[in-house]
């Protein structure tokens, strides 16, 4: 039964939309074009530029990742992790912002603008 719909719509009514197409008979053709006609190639128009564009995307370039797109662009990059320790008897009872943005050149600590403006939050990631 799929088989037939499918067999059905290949042989009989692709052709036959095909048929009633208005494809001129040049390049200068399609100035002469209605608007209705316009829009009776519009999905052909349409489904020929998605394949075409198919076939050639393998042979485009593939895009290299960017380098703002990395988040440590210079703390410790000869590690292949960065761990800072902080004792935390040494922290008492101030309170404390710690950066996890990498983009601070004070890492571990933020930037004054990144401390929490809430009082009573305590520690908090931050971003820079």
């Amino acid at each position: 039964m799929v088989l037939e719909s499918v067999a059905r719509v290949v042989k009989v009514q692709l052709p036959a939309y095909l048929k009633r197409l208005p494809v001129p008979e040049s390049i200068t053709g399609f100035v002469h074009l209605t608007v209705a006609e316009w829009l009776r190639l519009l999905p052909f128009l349409g489904v020929l530029a998605l394949l075409g564009y198919l076939a050639i995307r393998p042979f485009f370039p593939k895009k290299k990742q960017q380098k703002d797109s990395l988040i440590n662009l210079k703390i410790q990059k000869e590690n292949p992790k960065v761990v800072n320790e902080i004792n935390i008897e040494d922290l008492c009872l101030t309170k404390a912002a710690y950066c996890r943005c990498w983009r601070s050149k004070t890492k571990p600590a933020p930037p004054a603008l990144d401390i929490s403006p809430t009082p009573g939050a305590g520690l908090r990631p931050g971003t820079c």
